[in-house]
């Protein structure tokens, strides 16, 4: 889990491949189970009903998986998911709001990011690292790391867990 550019996406999915688990993006569930875009669905349905929809995908996937399972940045915002996220060996990628902001670019693809990008990801981070903190069980600063660097610490972290 983390803020939008952290890495959760390039990092689970290598994670998992290191570890010969199956990954799952809960953005990819979300997608498929509303058969339409996040974007889309922030639109036409609005923030409330993705939340809803994230929760249950979250779930879903936390009970189904054996693996590596990416979590949009704003799952934490649901209690119900922190309490569950409690429960599972959980890994916060921390991103520094400058290092955020140069890697999301002017995220097109970004719904709680249109307007001023590095406006909203200070607010995004300001409600949601407390929450991040809440739900780790260990956390990683990535934003002057490289991926190969992240990768080992979180690999490191993993294998000390299980």
């Amino acid at each position: 889990m983390g803020a939008p550019g952290s890495g959760k996406s390039t990092i689970g999915k290598l994670l998992a491949e290191k570890l010969r688990v199956d990954f799952i993006d809960t953005d990819e569930l979300i997608e498929k189970s509303a058969g339409k875009s996040i974007s889309a669905i922030f639109v036409e349905d609005g923030e409330a009903a993705f939340r809803e929809i994230e929760a249950e995908q979250v779930a879903v996937a936390v009970a189904q998986s054996n693996g590596v399972v990416s979590l949009g940045g704003g799952a934490v915002l649901n209690p119900t998911t922190r309490e569950l996220l409690k429960t599972v060996p959980t890994l916060w990628l921390e991103v520094s709001q400058q290092a955020a902001a140069s890697r999301v670019g002017l995220a097109q693809a970004r719904p709680v990011l249109v307007g001023n990008v590095r406006s909203k990801l200070v607010q995004l981070l300001q409600e949601r690292t407390p929450l991040y903190q809440e739900v780790a069980a260990f956390t990683v600063e990535t934003s002057d790391k490289t991926e190969s660097d992240v990768l080992a610490i979180a690999l490191e972290w993993v294998q000390s867990v299980n």
